[in-house]
Parts: C-alpha cells; sequence; structure tokens
C-alpha cells in the first residue's frame, strides 16, 4: 500500500511582531471554534514564528506531510482580512508518495491578493502537463 503526502513549507512577513501575535492568536482561536468540527476549515498546517518571540514573519508548512493547502488559503485569507494585511503572496506545494506510482508525484503553486481577500491564481504541474502534451499549453 502506497501512502500519500501534500507539502509545503512557506513563510509571510506580516510587518510587526504586533502583527505576528495576532496571526498565532486567531489561529489558536479558530482551533478552538471548530474543536468539534468533523471538517475543520483552518487545519492541516501549523503556524510558528521563523525567528522566535519578536519576529514578524510567519512559518507555515505541513502536518507531517498532511497538508491541506485548502486550510491554508482559507486561513492566510482570513488573516489578511483580520489584520490588514496587503500585497501578493504566494506558495508552493509537492505532491509525493511512499512508493513509486505514476500518477502520485507533482506539484503546484498558489498567488493569493491579500488586500482584494481572494486567490488569483493557481497551478498544478499535472494539468500542465497534460495540457502541454495534448498541445493546449503552448504559451505556458
Amino acid at each position: 500500500m502506497a501512502d500519500y503526502f501534500t507539502h509545503f513549507s512557506c513563510v509571510l512577513d506580516v510587518s510587526s511582531p504586533d502583527k505576528a501575535t495576532a496571526a498565532l492568536q486567531l489561529l489558536d482561536r479558530l482551533h478552538l471554534e471548530e474543536e468539534d468540527a468533523d471538517e475543520p476549515e483552518f487545519s492541516g498546517f501549523a503556524l510558528s514564528l521563523q525567528d522566535g518571540p519578536g519576529s514578524s514573519i510567519l512559518w507555515f508548512h505541513d502536518d507531517d506531510g498532511q497538508g491541506e493547502v485548502e486550510g491554508l488559503v482559507r486561513f492566510v485569507l482570513r488573516l489578511a482580512q483580520d489584520i490588514d494585511l496587503t500585497g501578493l503572496w504566494g506558495f508552493e506545494v509537492a505532491y509525493t508518495c511512499s512508493r513509486p506510482r505514476s500518477d502520485a508525484f507533482g506539484g503546484g503553486a498558489h498567488v493569493i491578493d491579500l488586500g482584494a481577500r481572494k486567490s488569483i491564481g493557481w497551478i498544478s504541474t499535472h494539468e500542465w502537463l497534460t495540457a502541454a502534451l495534448n498541445g493546449e499549453a503552448a504559451d505556458a
């Protein structure tokens, strides 16, 4: 049997230690609110301060290979609203497997407009490759 993994590791500079602390508190509060939820919205990632206390840089990463891209996107959009973040931010993701499988490896990337509070684009390497091989992605 094969095990499938979703990996990511990315940082977001929120410009001040106070905003970074607010981000940690927000995630704690959301986790408490979702404690009994069958499908929590803000799960599948870990969050810490990249350089320890006093840092403005948040470090997001998958939770032991069980990353939830959608949970991370939802949280960053919520965070942008709560602490008034602006600009573009993005991250990459890798899909891996414990055994060689022809359809089990790939990746992707997501871009979020923090000020507009929306995801503005994403790409899957699997979908790009399929389109390119079918002659549909000549400019990609």
